[in-house]
């Protein structure tokens, strides 16, 4: 009789170590919460789950980031001065490979693209401008150009996703923030941005700025500043951020004072100076430099916080949520909802992360 083997004895798999900048959390704040909202009951040991915001930050920087802004005002504010200053590059320069879509009438929508880079993290940063807005002696509906532009990139979005093979990361045009430049006049609005921003308030977010505001005394500047404050409550036009968007008290805490700031008065210029031996972007005049960073001088650092280090994701978020859904579901109900759109857009090479 042969002799038996000896049953094979396999090893017991590894159990994954926690990664080293994960710093393992006290017994107390281990805990799990039970069904139905119950009482939390302590965890055993360490299971990783406070590693999701490295995964996703680590999934995110290898695609990288798009944002589109477009920028709307009459020539001669520095719209394209001040997108340079926002993003320190030239990043909106008229000699930098724009492209260009041609409007029936006055208004010309041009586009340029720019991949800008810090700190490891990659961002595509596209700019919308409008040259020969409000321009005209008769600027009767000059505003339909724009607003046709960016519902047609709502469309262009609408229909990758009603492919039945849709790209893994969709082609991402929609306008994001549109900037609007205001005439530092001193005195109120024109029909023209009353017209303007109501017609575009309701399809993309609206941000208002003053223009060249170091044209203003700091007396005229405030009193200009709530002037328009007024005149967009009275006209009924709602900028971003709008109060019904505020998701929690911490939201609506700090958007309250963004939106009591607003519309920021700005100067913008990509020029440098020497001022107490340091060197600043700013604006030489007569009697001394602008500096833009200055938050004394004029509000372009609240712009700059707002726009890029605290509520460029929300921008998109609320472009995404809002106002294409908006669209999208409008769009779907007149086509009756069942049938796919027939044409296809063009495939862009900027994709979507939202």
């Amino acid at each position: 009789m042969s002799e038996m083997a000896p049953p094979e004895v396999r090893p017991k798999p590894a159990i994954p170590a926690k990664p080293p900048h994960a710093v393992p959390p006290s017994a107390s704040t281990l805990s799990i919460q039970g069904s139905g909202g119950g009482p939390s009951s302590a965890l055993l040991g360490y299971i990783g789950i406070d590693t999701i915001i490295q995964q996703m930050r680590k999934k995110t920087m290898k695609v990288g980031f798009d944002f589109n802004i477009m920028i709307v005002g009459h020539s001669g504010l520095g719209k394209s001065t001040l997108v340079n200053t926002l993003f320190k590059s030239q990043v909106s320069r008229r000699s930098s490979g724009w492209t260009c879509e041609r409007i029936p009438k006055t208004v010309e929508i041009k586009s340029v693209s720019h991949v800008i880079e810090e700190g490891g993290v990659k961002m595509k940063l596209t700019v919308i401008d409008t040259p020969g807005f409000g321009d005209q002696i008769n600027n009767e509906n000059c505003w339909e150009p724009v607003s046709k532009y960016i519902s047609e990139q709502y469309e262009k979005f609408l229909k990758e996703e009603m492919n039945i093979a849709r790209k893994k990361r969709i082609p991402d045009t929609r306008i994001h923030c549109c900037l609007y430049f205001i005439s530092p006049t001193g005195h109120s609005l024109r029909q023209l941005d009353v017209e303007f921003m109501k017609r575009l308030s309701s399809v993309v977010n609206l941000v208002p700025v003053i223009a060249k505001s170091d044209t203003l005394t700091p007396e005229e500047k405030n009193e200009f500043k709530q002037r328009v404050r007024k005149e967009l409550e009275t006209s009924g036009i709602e900028f971003y951020p709008q109060k019904e968007f505020d998701e929690d008290i911490e939201d609506k805490n700090e958007n309250n004072k963004i939106r009591e700031a607003m519309p920021f008065a700005v100067v913008g210029s990509d020029k440098e100076y020497q001022v107490n031996n340091k060197r600043v972007l700013g604006r030489k005049t007569p009697w001394g430099v602008v500096e833009v960073e200055n938050p004394n001088h004029c509000e372009f650092a609240q712009l700059r916080d707002f726009l890029i280090r605290s509520h460029l994701q929300d921008l998109k978020e609320v472009t995404h949520n809002i106002y294409y859904e908006t669209y999208r579901a409008k769009r779907l109900n007149d086509n009756g909802g069942l049938h796919p759109l027939t044409c296809s857009a063009p495939a862009g090479p900027s994709e979507s992360n939202v």
